[in-house]
């Protein structure tokens, strides 16, 4: 691969990651207007109220950058990007479709994609304890402690994938994948979407974040741009969690004339596991911090066990 390559391909993911984490965003604002019935967001602009992403844009834009007098600044501000970086850095490894519509192919692409990705909370750690504000670090613990509940059904549930593919590469993992994978993998495609829920702190796993238990965690002192760049990384997580258990569990870009479609297929999974996230923000409320410990304990990583054993067992019996 040569160096024009190489930049053409980082150019593409980035153009990506720019633009799409803001179509979920845009498409989060038309599903829940309607859904609710609110004015603005239906109405701003318009044609269902194309102008009301721009908007927030602009409101963001305006706003004063606060800096609380007793925070660590250096910290402070770097926490945005830290929470963003690693979402780009994922989408690199996440293919597209056949042949080389894939940034990188990494070897250990399903552990290389988890261990970014647990490095965003990284970012929520960061700002709340440079805050100077006891809610922020309280939200911020508690947001360390969703991730260490659910890192492991959700690195479970893409190994009992990795072993039926017998790769840990995502590219291999597809050019392995069967349609009767679908209800093979089923529980653990469930266990993984879950999971990715909870460590996105998407509803109905908010608490960290939620205005009714302590303000908006770790962010509460964030403002103008800093704020909009960690509500860009929420956005950008929904499209790498979307991204990854569309190539893990539902084939990627395996589907009707794949050879000259394939990437359209996997936008188009991705795209219906967005609104998912979406309408389950509008449909169900948020669980409390007990209810959300004991689902990933006692629910979901037994669950992804046993599909791993399942999928050790069917292996072993198709060997």
């Amino acid at each position: 691969m040569t160096l024009f390559e190489v930049v053409i391909r980082l150019l593409l993911v980035l153009l990506c990651f720019l633009l799409l984490p803001l179509l979920i965003g845009q498409t989060e604002h038309k599903v829940m207007g309607h859904m609710q019935a609110r004015v603005g967001p239906i109405y701003a602009g318009a044609f269902h109220g194309w102008a009301q992403l721009v908007a927030d844009g602009v409101k963001f834009a305006q706003k004063e950058d606060v800096v609380p007098a007793g925070a660590d600044r250096r910290v402070f501000r770097l926490a945005p990007a830290i929470a963003l970086v690693p979402y780009l850095v994922v989408l690199i490894a996440i293919p597209l479709g056949p042949g080389d519509l894939v940034g990188r192919s990494i070897d250990a692409g399903v552990f290389f994609v988890l261990a970014v990705m647990g490095v965003g909370v990284l970012g929520a750690l960061m700002g709340g304890w440079a805050s100077a504000n006891k809610f922020s670090l309280l939200g911020s613990l508690r947001t360390a402690a969703q991730l260490m509940a659910y890192e492991l059904p959700m690195l479970l549930a893409a190994a009992s994938v990795a072993m039926a593919a017998g790769t840990l590469s995502l590219t291999g993992i597809l050019g392995e994948w069967e349609w009767w994978w679908l209800p093979w993998q089923a529980v653990g495609a469930v266990v993984f979407f879950t999971a990715g829920l909870a460590e996105l702190q998407r509803p109905p796993f908010d608490m960290p974040v939620a205005d009714s238990e302590i303000i908006f965690g770790a962010y509460t002192e964030y403002t103008g741009l800093r704020f909009a760049l960690f509500l860009l990384a929420e956005y950008a997580g929904i499209l790498v969690l979307c991204a990854l258990t569309t190539v893990l569990f539902l084939g990627g870009w395996h589907g009707p004339w794949s050879g000259d479609v394939g990437w359209l297929w996997t936008l188009l999974k991705t795209g219906l596991l967005a609104f998912v996230v979406i309408w389950l923000r509008v449909s169900y409320p948020r669980l409390r911090e007990d209810q959300l410990q004991k689902l990933a304990w006692t629910v979901l990583i037994p669950l992804a066990l046993a599909q791993l054993v399942l999928t050790g067992v069917v292996r072993v019996a198709t060997a």
